[in-house]
């Protein structure tokens, strides 16, 4: 899982739609409508994808969309593998900051962090979901959340159901020649 800064953008200008022989014309002008954040799950190996667009990126956001993860999309799965990065929200913490202790305690028995290695986040699997939804989704002026939220909600059910996964092509072989500065010299 991962998170992503987004800019919500309106055009000043009415683009001038394209015609034969003639690309579509975007004025350069646009108003700022905000900032939000948008999260991205997936699971590689099936090709799941989850996307959900909040205002902010807080401990409280974190937790309800790790709720979400754990409640509504895999119930009963006893132990979810969570691969992120070391954002200071990236905590158990934050489940409990947002939760009773007894619920905060339910829902991080179920989780194993597993934390990217600084400047190491191209080894979270999210990070090429988000790399795809940025060309797919995200490369145009979007001005609302509700709107982005709608867009992003018909790009992870298309993508859901072509159960587009990742091909992790990253051996141990290739991880010790590309990483050979993190291990030891001898």
């Amino acid at each position: 899982m991962d998170e992503k800064p987004y800019q919500l953008l309106a055009e000043r200008h009415e683009p001038i739609p394209m015609k034969p022989g003639s690309k579509k014309k975007i004025d350069n002008e646009y108003e700022r409508c905000g900032t939000c954040s948008v999260f991205v799950m997936t699971e590689p190996l099936t090709g799941w994808h989850y996307t959900h667009v909040r205002e902010r990126r807080t401990a409280e956001d974190w937790a309800f969309e790790i709720r979400e993860l754990l409640t509504v999309h895999f119930p009963n799965v006893p132990k979810i593998r969570l691969v992120l990065d070391n954002l200071n929200t990236h905590v158990l913490a934050s489940l409990y900051k947002t939760f009773t202790p007894e619920e905060a305690r339910k829902l991080a028995r179920r989780i194993e962090f597993h934390y990217t290695p600084k400047h190491g986040s191209w080894l979270n699997m999210a990070e090429i979901s988000i790399s795809i939804l940025s060309r797919q989704c995200l490369c145009r002026r979007i001005d609302s959340i509700v709107f982005l939220n709608s867009e992003l909600n018909a790009w992870t059910i298309e993508r859901n159901d072509n159960r587009d996964s990742v091909s992790w092509q990253f051996t141990n072989d290739k991880a010790r020649i590309k990483l050979r500065h993190l291990y030891p010299q001898h």
